[in-house]
């Protein structure tokens, strides 16, 4: 196995992808148990732990998405499990295309892009699971699946009980902040997770992206209070812009809300409109933007 590094927590350990899992990579938990060893995700360093994810007997899925199913090839026969909102992306590339919502021309490309880049293989064989369900690995250590949607329909954080130990995968408390750009994603369902967070009975949580472990409440608390704040500061660069006078989706898209101007990832333009487009029917419905039909641009509403 090559050398990667790793941190224990009681029967739990994560192997750090690289720059502490910051995408395309991710970080690998592994849970052992007196029956059962799991494993959550599957990000691309995976592939640099050889036998040892192998010798897993189950991997349970926090969400679908490419960079978090790229070791699956490497346990072919082993259960795959996956929240009942995001089975069918795990199942099949139609699944997962309808799970990203883009147009074809950009699926296509992607398609290409995830086998090279995270050996993206599907499983017609994952098994849905629902809000709860509960693993029990034996000698007391638990996993308990609780949906936490936004991010995905169906991204759920997977707690190792009784230790408080919480994977809470993709609300990674990064400074890039909520991702909610894919048809799947909702910014209303995010909110919600994000609020109800706060409250896991947990003593250490685990990322898949970047930050890691924290292990610190009061550290945790300032992370998850400083992503949560991104929605706010989204919505208020969003206002200053039709400050500028009224425009369409198309237009507030090419000035970028969520990425850098040099970013050229495929699937860029259609995240900017899904979660540009998120933004303005929450300020449409509380009476602070007008759409025009007509000429299909949005504008300040009048005070």
């Amino acid at each position: 196995m090559e050398s990667v590094p790793s941190l224990d927590l009681g029967p739990v350990t994560v192997h750090f992808g690289a720059k502490t899992g910051k995408y395309p990579d991710g970080n690998q938990v592994i849970v052992r148990g007196r029956d059962e060893t799991v494993a959550f995700d599957t990000p691309q360093v995976a592939n640099r732990l050889g036998a040892l994810l192998q010798q897993v007997d189950r991997v349970i899925l926090g969400h679908v998405h490419e960079d978090h199913m790229a070791g699956l090839h490497l346990v072919p026969a082993k259960p795959v499990h996956v929240h009942e909102a995001d089975v069918d992306a795990a199942r099949s590339w139609e699944g997962l295309s309808r799970h990203y919502g883009y147009p074809q021309p950009i699926l296509d490309a992607l398609h290409a892009k995830i086998e090279r880049d995270f050996q993206y293989a599907p499983r017609p064989d994952a098994i849905g699971y629902a809000d709860g369900a509960v693993w029990d690995l034996g000698g007391g250590v638990r996993v308990r699946a609780l949906h936490f949607p936004g991010h995905t329909a169906g991204h759920c954080v997977l707690l190792v009980e009784p230790d408080g130990i919480a994977f809470i995968g993709d609300i990674d408390l990064s400074g890039f902040g909520p991702y909610y750009g894919d048809a799947s994603s909702s910014l209303a369902d995010f909110r919600r997770s994000l609020h109800r967070l706060r409250a896991l009975p947990a003593r250490a949580w685990i990322t898949s992206h970047h930050r890691g472990v924290y292990t610190d409440r009061a550290a945790f608390d300032e992370a998850l209070a400083a992503f949560a704040a991104k929605i706010d500061e989204r919505e208020a660069r969003l206002l200053q812009m039709l400050a500028a006078g009224p425009q369409t989706l198309a237009e507030l898209v090419r000035q970028r809300l969520l990425y850098p101007p040099h970013a050229d990832d495929l699937w860029i333009d259609c995240a900017e409109a899904r979660s540009i487009g998120q933004h303005l029917e929450e300020l449409l419905a509380a009476g602070r933007v007008r759409h025009d039909a007509g000429t299909g641009r949005y504008r300040l509403a009048k005070p």
